[in-house]
């Protein structure tokens, strides 16, 4: 009997230890990065002025200093090489960014079918390569084309790298490890850039096998193995694409001049980018698969134990925007805040200045799809350069990467700009970053693309009735030119009284002078020019009653990895109340409480270039997908989007499920070392867990579960209360204790779906109730003009009031307006 009491439990404790094994438990002072470790100051580390990137975005005249912008955003990766070598410890191998752009021979992420495969941009002036390149350690790296001038950052004269660990050193077969620019070689894909290893020693060197490295799962998994590159990735790699009015003929072989800086990466598969060899039987490969085309986590690396896929937006009219910023963005700064860069400090004079004052007053965009990115536009820049992995050092020490699993703690700003060079260096760089967007980050109308002009509506009465139901319906958010006449009592407040002035705002947008003046805004012929077409405000998910999962974000609260990079004013923003949510498995409507503290909001999206950027809301969710950004094929993607916004019974609910029985893969090579932490009785246990080959596969999990019932379980408590702390970890031990006593129970049977689901119903609700997300119908919400926008309403839901949903005539009127927006 005392065997099976304890059994589960030290089942469970296994399972625990597996998980907390990946946690990077560094402590100690503060860490500097590589740069600065090595000496290196970071006035060193000058920003490019070359005009290599001259053809892009509509050739436009750039000066000096936005030359310096856009190349700081193609090719700067301010040394996060460091990390995306990293991640293929705490994803099991699954994770290689070097076999992105060195893939096998026979594999269909090579350039020539790259596109279409995972939807990365493939870089011009580069061609296949035809045999495995004995310089470059036997890799398949494509090959510049020497018709081509040489890539300018990659001249180490010029732009001299970090010299550490093995750079500079000569190898075994005398060749000299070579140092390399700090911008490293361009790999063939934009945004991707090579930079050799430091650890790839002597020692390394004999152990490289890259025949291995391409055939053998056992090599190529082993955690210890030391690759001779390591990848960085710079910002164009997320948002670069197609340039919608100058598209390529050859999607796998653009030009510059098709490609666009700033209208974001629509078509990257991040399954494909994350496991560059699919395993749907593989759980995690599942998890990652529910992010579509165009999608990613970008809480993925610093997780916050919710899955939440959300698009690459494209950056348009950033002056307009800060504009609406002077309106209704003024924020409150506090504590680590306090420490973002503004525009103050770099100009003394002019326009730009108007964003800040002091000591902690900042009129700022709202960044993110939650819009908590609140401290002005300098700090979000540096924040996206910190998300992708500058400093890491540091960076990994406040979480455990990917899994979770581990308490988090901010990243401080003033820390990084004492410790580490890259950072210093990317706060000077990215003033001109900024005011290249400025210049650069224009609208692209169908009118102005090949054979646009055609497709857009032949009847001037159709468009202008669409421009009158745009006022009355959609303009009240996707407007940032709104009425210059209004009531005294409409001010946007942000923090503690945000809900209740956006609800006073909202109810006076439903009135007769807001529409009568909103129409004569819209009907104006300069209705388009600098207008953001958003107001950037945050809206209530009570309100606008799409997933959940963005909203309830937790990366930016009080105490969060990105705290010094969100106001204090959105960190005390109150509660939206409660929604309510579908049950799964019953179909039944559930009350949901949103929590206080800055969750709970969504910052309204820009329409700007709508006809190029379907599907639609926050995770590409309503509509098709077309790897093909011709004009006729981003207008047909749009057409069959729009419609099923408009029409909402036209996209039944979606709740993604797995499409296989799959399993927790961990290969034997990440275990080592575990049993030493395991008791005689507990080592039994887990060789009963591993196969022949020594592997641990947790599972099977039936076809067809919720994948977020698991990619969303909340390992940590998150209250303080050392009560409510001691409940959760006593629901989370009792729920890990059942789910593996069921898969020891069924271990080794063959069961069908039907089966393993019956043995898996006892944690249905266990594993709800640790859910950080409990929401699962992912294209839900944004029922606006349609009759649903009144139905299966909460009380607070309710709240909004009453809006009768537009004839079949007006939805079809306005589809022709926005498609000349």
């Amino acid at each position: 009997m005392k065997r099976r009491a304890t059994l589960p439990y030290q089942l469970g404790l296994i399972l625990a230890l597996l998980l907390s094994s990946c946690v990077n438990r560094s402590k100690g002072e503060i860490a500097k990065d590589e740069a600065a470790s090595a000496g290196v100051d970071d006035r060193r580390f000058v920003h490019a002025d070359e005009d290599y990137f001259h053809d892009m975005d509509g050739a436009i005249v750039l000066d000096a200093t936005e030359i310096k912008g856009r190349n700081m955003w193609m090719v700067w990766t301010g040394g996060n090489d460091r990390l995306w070598n990293y991640l293929s410890k705490p994803t099991w191998g699954a994770f290689d960014l070097l076999k992105i752009v060195a893939p096998p021979p026979d594999s269909d992420i090579r350039r020539p079918m790259r596109w279409d495969t995972v939807g990365v941009v493939n870089e011009p002036c580069f061609r296949e390569a035809s045999a495995p390149d004995p310089q470059r350690f036997g890799l398949y790296l494509d090959a510049r084309d020497p018709a081509c001038p040489p890539d300018p950052f990659a001249d180490e004269g010029k732009y001299p790298g970090v010299k550490t660990g093995a750079r500079g050193t000569r190898l075994p077969n005398g060749q000299i490890l070579p140092v390399g620019s700090y911008y490293g070689w361009p790999t063939g894909i934009v945004g991707l850039r090579l930079f050799t290893n430091p650890a790839f020693d002597a020692k390394a060197y004999k152990a490289w096998d890259p025949g291995k490295y391409y055939s053998d799962p056992r090599y190529y998994n082993n955690p210890n193995l030391v690759r001779p590159y390591r990848v960085g990735m710079a910002c164009a790699f997320c948002h670069v694409g197609p340039s919608p009015t100058r598209p390529p003929a050859d999607r796998n072989n653009p030009t510059w001049a098709n490609l666009s800086a700033t209208v974001g990466a629509q078509y990257l598969w991040a399954n494909r980018l994350f496991f560059w060899k699919p395993r749907p039987d593989n759980f995690i490969y599942q998890w990652i698969s529910t992010a579509r085309p165009g999608a990613i986590d970008t809480s993925l690396v610093s997780s916050d134990n919710i899955n939440n896929p959300r698009t690459q937006n494209a950056i348009y009219n950033l002056g307009d925007r800060l504009s609406i910023a002077t309106r209704i963005g003024e924020e409150k700064l506090a504590g680590g805040g306090l420490k973002n860069p503004q525009f103050n400090d770099f100009v003394k004079e002019g326009w730009l200045t108007h964003f800040f004052k002091k000591p902690d007053t900042v009129w700022t965009p709202h960044v993110l799809k939650d819009g908590a990115d609140s401290v002005g536009a300098l700090g979000a820049l540096n924040r996206v350069h910190l998300n992708i992995g500058m400093y890491s050092e540091e960076w990994l020490r406040h979480f455990n990467p990917v899994m979770g699993g581990k308490p988090v703690s901010p990243i401080v700003i003033a820390n990084a700009q004492k410790n580490s060079a890259y950072w210093r260096a990317t706060e000077r760089g990215t003033p001109a970053e900024a005011l290249f967007f400025l210049k650069a980050a224009q609208p692209n109308y169908l009118k102005d693309a090949p054979g646009g002009a055609a497709l857009l509506a032949a009847d001037a009465s159709l468009v202008s009735h669409g421009g009158d139901v745009f006022a009355e319906r959609c303009a009240r958010c996707h407007s940032s030119k709104q009425p210059k006449s209004v009531p005294a009592f409409i001010k946007f407040v942000n923090g503690p009284g945000y809900l209740e002035s956006f609800r006073r705002w909202f109810r006076w947008t439903q009135s007769v002078p807001y529409r009568r003046q909103m129409k004569e805004i819209v009907r104006a012929p300069d209705f388009r020019n600098g207008n953001y077409l958003s107001t950037d405000a945050r809206v209530p998910v009570t309100l606008l009653r799409t997933n959940l999962c963005s909203p309830l974000a937790t990366n930016a609260i009080r105490g969060n990895i990105w705290d010094n990079f969100s106001s204090e004013t959105y960190k005390k923003l109150p509660s939206v109340g409660t929604v309510a949510v579908i049950n799964p498995f019953t179909g039944r409507p559930v009350p949901y409480p949103m929590p206080a503290g800055g969750r709970g909001y969504t910052r309204v999206p820009s329409l700007v270039s709508l006809w190029s950027t379907g599907p639609y809301l926050l995770n590409n969710t309503v509509g098709p997908f077309s790897y093909d950004p011709s004009v006729p094929a981003r207008v047909a993607v749009f057409k069959a989007s729009i419609t099923q916004m408009l029409f909402p019974e036209t996209r039944p609910a979606v709740v993604d499920r797995t499409t296989n029985q799959t399993s927790l893969f961990i290969p034997r090579s990440y275990l080592r070392g575990l049993p030493d932490l395991l008791t005689k009785e507990d080592n039994g246990l887990l060789r009963k867990l591993v196969d022949a080959n020594g592997d641990i596969e947790i599972g099977p999990i039936p076809k067809g579960t919720p994948i977020n019932l698991l990619a969303n379980l909340r390992p940590l408590s998150e209250s303080q209360k050392p009560s409510d702390i001691a409940a959760h970890y006593h629901d989370v031990i009792v729920a890990l204790v059942r789910l593996k006593a069921i898969l020891i129970s069924i271990k080794g049977r063959s069961l069908s779906d039907e089966q393993l689901r019956k043995a898996f119903e006892p944690m249905r609700d266990p594993l709800l109730k640790l859910s950080k997300c409990p929401d699962f119908i992912v294209n839900r919400g944004h029922y606006f003009g349609t009759d649903q926008f009144n139905q299966g309403l909460t009380r607070d839901e309710r709240s909004w009031g009453y809006e009768a949903g537009l004839t079949p005539a007006d939805k079809q009127a306005l589809i022709a307006f926005l498609m000349t927006l």
